[in-house]
């Protein structure tokens, strides 16, 4: 594990920060809504330690449901790379679909080379038709990119970046695709889907259409941060994006499904979110964002590491990550719990 070793003076600085975070959100909170109380300190410290690892790193803590209780916050405003932490929205927005009438979760859909994605553990190797159902399951459980791809063709990247801007998320970015963020990194020109055969050989070391780029850029990224994904989460899941409480529970239903939950949130907890991951060339990311439930009370949380660095030092970094992450929650977890 990281550990902060450069003396308790950067340590009081770090949590001189975090309460100086603390009091100015709660400045600018709703005259309805308290000050918000001290974060308990080994949630501060464990942000510390994210916050000394050698990544570019933002975390959010939040609890409380309507009104906040606490909350301890690093760079929670910064912008940063999250990956799959974005296929929260497409979710949602299918789910609004649904329950406007235009979709239905039973409806059937392919699952072919036309709409086959990279990073696909469910249907990588699958033809045929699945329910909606399956397909938005696939892609928040194991983060799937067809079943991805699937869901946000059926209601259109601009439907969910509407939902985006309705939710007041300015800085957070949804792709076209999946494919064509792919396509666009590996040098391809904007909006161009390279298709299933290309992308292959392609992963297979063939060569790109173009100069790589960089997963963070203003075309076709997955970006977010940590202030306005636990903003998301927390209305999202009092059922603020929908209308009718069935929907809220099929939600949090799928949300509870996410593989990356059980790395960090304490064994016999609720929880719902989605966590997000990409090695590209030397570029690294990890992301988990989402909520648990401790007793009745909810815990909202974001935590994301960018870096640039050789593919050896991955596991080494993700380990780090996790241990401070799951102790920062079980922190969190043992406070509301007194």
């Amino acid at each position: 594990m990281v550990r902060v070793s450069r003396g308790r003076r950067r340590h009081v600085d770090f949590t001189r920060r975090v309460l100086v975070q603390v009091a100015a959100s709660a400045a600018g909170a709703p005259a309805r809504v308290s000050a918000p109380g001290q974060p308990p300190q080994p949630v501060v410290d464990g942000l510390a330690q994210l916050a000394a690892m050698p990544v570019t790193s933002s975390g959010l803590v939040v609890a409380g449901s309507d009104e906040v209780r606490w909350q301890a916050a690093h760079r929670a405003a910064e912008p940063l790379f999250v990956g799959s932490a974005i296929k929260t929205f497409i979710l949602a927005q299918c789910l609004r679909a649904v329950e406007a009438g235009q979709l239905s979760e039973d409806d059937q859909h392919a699952i072919d080379d036309a709409v086959r994605s990279p990073s696909s553990p469910v249907f990588l190797n699958l033809t045929g038709t699945t329910t909606l159902r399956s397909v938005l399951e696939a892609m928040i459980a194991h983060s799937d990119n067809t079943a991805t791809d699937v869901a946000l063709a059926l209601v259109g990247p601009d439907r969910v970046r509407d939902l985006v801007r309705q939710a007041g998320l300015g800085s957070t970015r949804v792709p076209d695709s999946t494919r064509r963020l792919v396509s666009y990194l590996a040098g391809a020109e904007p909006g161009t889907d390279l298709g299933w055969t290309q992308l292959q050989r392609l992963l297979a070391g063939g060569p790109a259409p173009g100069p790589l780029r960089a997963p963070v850029n203003d075309v076709q990224t997955m970006m977010s941060t940590a202030d306005e994904l636990v903003r998301w989460y927390r209305r999202a899941l009092l059922g603020g994006v929908f209308a009718q409480l069935g929907t809220l529970a099929e939600f949090k239903r799928i949300s509870a499904m996410a593989d990356s939950i059980a790395m960090a949130v304490p064994s016999g907890v609720a929880a719902y979110g989605k966590g997000g991951s990409l090695d590209w060339g030397d570029f690294h990311c990890f992301c988990l964002a989402g909520q648990m439930i401790v007793g009745a009370s909810p815990v909202t949380f974001c935590f994301t590491i960018n870096w640039t660095g050789p593919s050896e030092a991955v596991p080494g970094l993700f380990k780090d990550y996790v241990s401070v992450v799951r102790a920062v929650l079980q922190a969190a977890a043992h406070t509301e719990t007194k």
